[in-house]
């Protein structure tokens, strides 16, 4: 397979997994599908783990990586593989800012009214022993937002599973990215092959 042709399936993936993340993330901010004041939203969503980490740093580097994919393209060649290589670099560190923030997110649990209408962490000093995530039975803490335990798990293990997947596909852009540096996409030699 083209390295060419590669870049442009990895790119073909990460777009829509980028754009379950941006959802994802927007979604964490209507716990329960309503609309809640700003203090009384759990403090991870606020550093958009989905908006920028999975969203945008994948954008950036999987349009480039399409456009090294497509014939007759300006940047399939060495140099258009160079440079989706270091973009896919940037949308490592995305990948993994996403993953960091959204496993923070399910280890400090939500943010809710446990009954008397002040909105604490419930969940913030547990141990993994006491983890509220393999202990259902204490998500009813949470009075309100109503099932915003099940809510931020979802959700928060979505963006951290999108995040591991766009974490491998753009590791493996890497290596692709160098392969098609040093070898050369063989898009031209496809052109070469079709005017003969």
């Amino acid at each position: 397979m083209c390295t060419g042709k590669c870049a442009k399936c990895t790119a073909d993936l990460l777009f829509p997994l980028g754009l379950l993340a941006v959802v994802g993330n927007i979604l964490l901010f209507f716990p329960n599908g309503e609309v809640w004041r700003t203090e009384e939203i759990t403090e991870k969503i606020w550093f958009f783990p989905g908006v920028i980490g999975a969203g945008l740093l994948a954008f950036l580097p999987a349009s480039i990586m399409r456009a090294a994919g497509l014939e007759g393209s300006c940047c399939a060649n060495r140099c258009g593989m160079m440079l989706s290589m270091l973009m896919s670099v940037l949308g490592v560190a995305g990948a993994l800012y996403c993953m960091i923030i959204s496993a923070v997110g399910l280890q400090d649990g939500p943010l809710c009214d446990t009954g008397d209408g002040i909105f604490i962490y419930p969940f913030l000093n547990s141990t993994t022993e006491e983890s509220y995530l393999s202990n259902q039975t204490s998500w009813a803490v949470c009075v309100r937002p109503k099932n915003v335990v099940m809510w931020n798990v979802v959700l928060f293990s979505i963006l951290l599973s999108i995040g591991t997947l766009e974490a491998v596909l753009l590791l493996a852009q890497i290596v692709n990215g160098l392969i098609g540096c040093l070898c050369g996409t063989c898009m031209n030699e496809n052109l070469q092959t079709q005017v003969e």
